[in-house]
């Protein structure tokens, strides 16, 4: 008889591996050695008589032999090469393991399983400490799987290896574990394979098909049976199939479609359905087309059609899970009550993931509206979005956006929103539309920041933000303005991170913006946004970004903003940039990003010096002569067309005339050739707004605007420092 340790000299797991080595008859052959019983056999089974060592039979030997039907407990032990010395596998619940003496034990795992329990077996080998109650899979000699709770435990003094408990999954654990795995994740794949391995502890294969809408995220309604379109969304186990078979991600055939549909909703209700054999499963679906999409082998075999039913009035279904068996083996009503039971509970998971796809593919859609077409032709543009969790609602609420402003500059704007979801990415998109909209109005960036800081604390107050659940307050913004002829930038900045800037000599830095508080913040001491004018030759490269591409629990934020100029100031001039700016991020981003990364990259390449002038002139009665010599000079030189040197200095002209009539001091002229026009600008210090006005041919004043608008693509107003530019573009 084996000795029994003290407790006061073993520990826990000592105990237990003593306890279990005692469960094991010394010869474990003999519990594998006479034939398996088929699966599901729940006939008593003829008892192999014990080894004489073990000493004489009791009284209490057919007691056991009847235990052994409801047996779920099973002991293996291995020695070091991991290999099996003895078992007590003899249950019917563990029929069909080949747990053969001298055998690996990796032979009892599904393939792509052996080198991660491989590695637990050899680590508790090593270190010593147990891994407890794991959920795993064991193969059976005809193919299928067992569902077990594996604990790999040290064996106990004097035996050396491994001792390794297998307890067969109950329905209820089974179900418990089951629902609780398949609500760890919000995609809709993912859940539907979690789904499938479940239903696999019932059948061979299991298959989970999801209604087309379900997909998409779109709202599935009890429409006409004739119209509903089936995914394959999970197929397990997985292995080569027969050639038309649908596996996951393909459609299933129309026909197929309907057929499981009217299978499931008879009687309007929707009910679980069994096709017991092969004969039965080709009566009902006739076409052989139909079979080879459906059905998972030329063997016979019977179904079980559960429908994923979402509870509503009326229920609507969401999909159908097949589980498919050999004909030999039929559905027990118990069994199909458990299927039905695990279906029932996961439905609502399938429906979950089902809204956050909606959620996730509309905030997706939001932020590409958001993101950076392309660059002009004075300004190259690369961004690069990445956000803190792939599978999110994870799109949030970081958002950069580039685009050229009718008066021939260039805006940049990065913002970050309070924030993750559908709310703040709401907040992102109208921040961002409205910041476009008064941008293109010609407001400078201090103004507009005005306007949105005015716009964040509007969207929280209390009945329409804080009531809902989520707050903006906070969030942060910074506008740069890039004027291609000057080489200025203009920057504004709302509690944003400085920008980087490298020149073309290689240096590099933030630039010294200073700070202010992000928008809404009212519980701070309310200054005027300012406005940043630094120089920026063709070849500099502008860096704006999040805090997530910088922030490090390691590093201070300034230091990681000094890596990211460091790392920009690499860029080499010939380099593309979105391979720049991808290898930027990679480079920075923390591992485990805590928050979302943004980056813009902007090259600023400028007009050459020969395709603009400028011109200072006196607001007297004879500028607008001189303007129109100036322009047709110039025109000349530049080969302009006939038309076109017709047409602008007429232009130049009339914004001259109205500039003398209507403003003071003195007067700027400024042509710029552009690859698809000509744009014309005109300074004074006036702040007045030209408007165009429906008065009538004869009238005195306000012809000169109409003459403007009809000769020109678009025309407009900026404010400056110092007054006002009225712009035009005519084409060339």
């Amino acid at each position: 008889m084996d000795s029994t340790p003290s407790p006061s000299s073993s520990s826990p797991f000592d105990l237990i591996s003593s306890a279990l080595g005692r469960f094991v008859p010394r010869r474990g052959a003999a519990a594998s050695a006479g034939p398996a019983p088929a699966r599901g056999d729940r006939s008593p089974r003829r008892r192999v008589p014990d080894d004489p060592a073990d000493g004489p039979p009791d009284d209490r030997a057919d007691d056991r032999a009847d235990d052994r039907q409801d047996q779920i407990l099973g002991v293996v032990n291995l020695d070091r090469d991991l290999r099996i010395t003895r078992c007590n596998l003899d249950a019917p619940v563990f029929a069909g393991l080949d747990a053969v003496t001298g055998s690996p034990f990796a032979d009892l795992l599904p393939a792509g399983d052996v080198p991660t329990v491989t590695r637990r077996l050899r680590q508790v080998l090593e270190v010593g400490e147990a891994h407890v109650a794991r959920i795993q899979r064991l193969r059976r000699a005809d193919g299928s799987e067992l569902v077990v709770s594996l604990s790999i435990l040290p064996a106990a003094a004097p035996q050396e290896g491994l001792t390794v408990s297998v307890i067969a999954m109950a329905t209820r654990l089974h179900l418990y574990a089951a629902e609780t795995a398949i609500g760890t994740s919000l995609d809709i794949g993912e859940t539907a394979q979690s789904l499938a391995e479940s239903l696999l502890a019932w059948g061979d294969v299991a298959a989970v098909d999801l209604d087309f809408a379900v997909w998409t995220g779109e709202g599935v309604t009890d429409r006409a049976q004739g119209r509903i379109r089936l995914r394959r969304a999970a197929l397990v186990p997985d292995r080569a199939w027969p050639e038309g078979y649908v596996t996951p991600g393909g459609d299933l055939p129309g026909d197929a479609s309907r057929l499981l549909a009217q299978a499931v909703l008879r009687d309007d209700a929707p009910q679980a359905i069994v096709i017991p054999d092969r004969e039965a499963v080709e009566r009902l679906l006739g076409s052989p087309r139909v079979i080879r999409a459906l059905v998972p082998g030329d063997r016979s075999a019977g179904v079980a059609c559960i429908p994923l039913v979402l509870d509503s009035t009326p229920p609507v279904v969401l999909g159908v899970a097949e589980v498919w068996r050999r004909a030999d083996s039929p559905f027990r009503d118990s069994e199909l009550l458990d299927l039905q039971e695990l279906v029932a509970r996961t439905a609502h998971h399938v429906d979950l993931a089902r809204q956050h796809q909606r959620e996730h593919t509309q905030v997706l859609a939001l932020q590409r509206r958001l993101l950076p077409r392309m660059g002009g032709h004075t300004v190259e543009i690369a961004s690069v979005y990445q956000p803190a969790t792939p599978d999110s609602a994870g799109v949030g609420g970081d958002w950069v956006n580039s685009f050229p402003l009718p008066d021939g500059r260039t805006a940049l704007v990065v913002g970050d929103v309070v924030g993750h979801g559908l709310g703040a990415a709401a907040t992102m998109g109208q921040l961002s539309m409205e910041a476009r909209a008064l941008l293109s109005a010609g407001l400078a960036p201090d103004e507009v920041l005005e306007h949105l800081d005015e716009t964040v604390s509007l969207l929280d107050d209390a009945e329409s933000g804080l009531a809902a659940g989520y707050s903006a307050l906070g969030s942060t913004c910074c506008i740069a303005l890039y004027d291609p002829v000057s080489h200025q930038v203009a920057l504004s900045s709302a509690g944003h991170l400085p920008p980087v800037l490298v020149l073309p000599d290689g240096q590099a830095g933030p630039l010294p913006v200073r700070p202010h508080p992000g928008l809404g913040a009212e519980f701070a001491l309310r200054e005027p946004f300012g406005v940043h004018t630094f120089g920026a030759p063709p070849g500099s490269l502008l860096a704006l970004y999040t805090d997530g591409l910088v922030e490090d629990p390691a590093l201070s934020i300034d230091d990681g903003i000094g890596r990211l100029a460091e790392v920009v100031s690499a860029v080499h001039p010939w380099d593309t940039l979105e391979q720049a700016a991808r290898h930027v991020v990679s480079s920075l981003a923390p591992v485990r990003q805590r928050d979302d990364v943004t980056l813009l990259l902007a090259r600023l390449i400028g007009h050459r010096k020969g395709d603009t002038a400028t011109w200072r002139l006196p607001a007297r009665a004879d500028a607008p002569a001189r303007a129109r010599a100036h322009v047709s000079t110039l025109l000349r030189q530049w080969e302009s067309r006939s038309d076109t040197r017709d047409d602008v200095p007429l232009l130049v002209s009339e914004l001259v005339t109205n500039a003398v009539r209507f403003a003071a001091g003195p007067i700027t002229v400024r042509l710029i050739r552009a690859p698809d026009g000509l744009l014309c600008e005109v300074g004074d210090t006036g702040n007045g707004r030209p408007r165009l006005s429906r008065g009538g041919l004869l009238d005195d004043a306000g012809r000169g605007l109409h003459v403007v608008h009809r000769l020109t693509t678009r025309w407009g107003v900026r404010w400056t420092d110092t007054g006002k530019v009225v712009w035009a573009e005519i084409a060339r």
